[in-house]
């Protein structure tokens, strides 16, 4: 048996919201930023991505088709995933400046709804599976990026393998070190995210313009046409090695998702003037480097390393893998406060750390099952050859469905004609498709992990939404409406008690469980009665001119709606000082916040099955106590129960 506020504020509002810009400095400081927050993973895939490409090749991966075949996949991955789809297309398709999965979601079942105020389920449900794939790929990255990188004291001069036994080890002391640092924050660290990696890509730049000329016939691979000979050659295993090359485009999301936090311009201009160019020297670079000593095909990435620069580019290696598991971890952090929200999960604990910046976030619930999942992935699959075989399969699923959720926004929002939407869509699905069955076909190698992983937190979120929904149907129909219990209260009227009664409810229009409560057991009424609703827009944020809405009932009631974004932390105490600006005055200190709880207990006759019941009772014991969630000072509140079924 589990206690829930039988008046838990329900997230359904859609409300205006004005452009969010990314706040603060300069263009070119909010690009230097974004290089470090939002290209941090893509820029790590060097480490392995052409690696792994080759070894799946006919030969190994040392002749020269597979070299140019493979450098040509890499780059023209690189070109039309990132580039034209990301950078040019979806970036267009914002929310109020925001991007990624569930902002893509929410602007487009608010342009798909309904006269009645009905939402698209099917896009609905796309969502929730663009977030469970997000979560899945997360503690991947993690992992194989740092591993990647602490795998280079193999080669490392000196040590001539004394320290191999050591390498997990290590990687795993670096990653918990990680998750310990969350709760402190990442704002001053984060200042050096920006500079550390862009000179990480000059770096991974340089390597590759040296190496160039080991084999400048290497130039051939830009042309699409060696790629696809490749394909055509290797047959069956060329869709095979595609799953390899994908892992150069791992990352390319995080374009879209941080768009809110830096800006459309500035992550394009990071992109086309230093990350693509960076990157596709590296990559040309390392085929060079085989052409000339198809011996490096096995690891070519710390083959191109001068043995003079070997230590401080590992170690640049390491901090840059770092930076790209951080930028990973508060992806998680952002995306969780955008699901709990948009009502995909249960309230978590949710702390600011930081008084300046929205973005700076920490929920400890999240860390701590991110840091046992990374960790429980190091120990298992070893090394990064192994971790490669389950990457790859998370990301391409999140980008297919951000491919189908723009498909409502560009014909919809739009409003692109079908000729149009097509011919512009379909070769991206079309390229979705190939990469989503060719990564498929790891899963005997491990790839099943995040696809596992990703499932049950589809179960989550659906039993969640839909236990919500039931409990919610089941409140209104046990509930007397407002305008009926004024009709009572006039004809009986009760004591009255001095101050003012804040209700916090799901439903505006119903009587608050509270207050019928406090009604039948205390036989009395406050002088002010604040009927109050905490709802989320389908906008980032809601700007202070429209947080609340206040509309007067009676002389003894008045209705309040208070509205945040979906990037927003909910704060009754701020919103309830706005209300007192307009009018509607009372003492805090003589004012008392009522919550409805209730006991729920499983039913066989409910809309779920009863393994459902147990697992919504079960998040709903787990969920944050509403006065932390909503920041309401404990010594006002006054909980209320009853006990419901399912």
């Amino acid at each position: 048996m589990a206690t829930e506020p039988a008046d838990a504020p329900h997230n359904s509002a859609t409300v205006a919201s004005p452009d969010n810009h990314a706040g603060g400095g300069s263009f070119w400081t909010l690009a230097v930023g974004a290089i470090g927050v939002v290209f941090g993973d893509i820029g790590t895939s060097p480490l392995y991505a052409m690696r792994e490409a080759l070894a799946h090749s006919k030969g190994g991966g040392a002749s020269e088709g597979a070299v140019l075949g493979v450098v040509s996949l890499v780059i023209w991955a690189l070109i039309l995933i990132v580039t034209l789809k990301y950078v040019v297309l979806l970036m267009r398709a914002d929310n109020k400046g925001e991007g990624g999965t569930l902002a893509l979601m929410a602007l487009a079942r608010k342009t798909l709804a309904k006269p009645n105020g009905k939402r698209s389920a099917a896009v609905f449900f796309l969502g929730v599976i663009g977030a469970a794939l997000f979560y899945g790929d997360g503690i991947i990255t993690p992992a194989i990026s740092v591993l990647s990188a602490v795998e280079g004291l193999k080669d490392a001069p000196g040590l001539g393998g004394k320290v191999d036994s050591w390498i997990v080890p290590i990687s795993a002391g670096i990653l918990i070190a990680l998750f310990m640092v969350q709760s402190r924050g990442t704002q001053k660290m984060a200042a050096f995210f920006g500079p550390i990696t862009a000179v990480w890509f000059l770096v991974l730049g340089g390597l590759g313009l040296i190496h160039i000329f080991d084999d400048p016939t290497v130039f051939r691979a830009i042309s699409p046409h060696y790629g696809i000979m490749f394909l055509f050659e290797n047959g069956f295993l060329g869709f095979v090695i595609l799953g390899s090359v994908f892992l150069a485009v791992t990352g390319a999301e995080a374009l879209y998702s941080d768009m809110g936090h830096f800006g459309k311009k500035p992550i394009q201009a990071g992109w086309i003037i230093l990350v693509f160019p960076c990157l596709t020297l590296n990559y040309l670079g390392q085929g060079a480097l085989i052409l000339d000593n198809p011996a490096a095909h096995t690891n070519p990435f710390w083959q191109m390393v001068p043995q003079i620069a070997y230590w401080p580019i590992l170690a640049l290696a390491t901090v840059a893998t770092i930076i790209a598991s951080q930028a990973v971890i508060t992806g998680a952090f952002s995306v969780t406060q955008q699901a709990v929200s948009l009502g995909l999960l249960p309230r978590m604990d949710i702390r600011r750390t930081s008084e300046t910046q929205a973005g700076q976030i920490y929920v400890p619930q999240v860390n701590t099952m991110l840091m046992i999942g990374v960790l429980a992935l190091l120990v298992t699959f070893q090394t990064s050859k192994a971790l490669a075989s389950a990457y790859g399969i998370a990301v391409t699923g999140s980008m297919f469905v951000d491919t189908l959720l723009a498909f409502v926004i560009v014909r919809y929002h739009w409003r692109w004609r079908w000729s149009a939407t097509l011919a512009v869509l379909l070769p991206l699905v079309a390229i979705d498709l190939t990469f989503i069955s060719s990564n498929l076909l790891k899963i005997p190698d491990g790839a099943w992990m995040p696809l596992a992983f990703g499932a049950l937190l589809v179960i989550v979120m659906w039993t969640w939404t839909k236990g919500s929904q039931l409990l919610t149907e089941k409140t209104r129909r046990d509930s007397v409406p407002l305008t009926d219990l004024l009709g009572i209260l006039k004809a009986r009227a009760p004591h009255r008690a001095a101050g003012t009664a804040i209700f916090l409810t799901s439903d505006p229009d119903m009587t608050p469980v509270a207050l019928m409560h406090n009604l039948k057991h205390n036989k009395v009424l406050h002088e002010h009665n604040i009927i109050a609703t905490v709802r989320t827009a389908e906008t980032p944020r809601v700007p202070e001119a429209d947080r609340v809405k206040i509309e007067k009932v009676n002389d003894d009631f008045k209705k309040l709606v208070i509205t945040y974004g979906f990037m927003e932390s909910p704060n009754v105490p701020k919103a309830l000082a706005l209300c007192r600006k307009q009018g509607l005055k009372f003492d805090i200190m003589a004012t008392s916040v009522f919550l409805g709880r209730r006991s729920i207990v499983p039913s066989a006759q409910s809309g779920m099955p009863l393994w459902q019941d147990k697992l919504f009772i079960f998040l709903m014991k787990n969920a944050t106590n509403p006065t932390d969630f909503f920041k309401i000072p404990p010594g006002r509140v006054v909980e209320l129960g009853a006990q419901v079924t399912v």
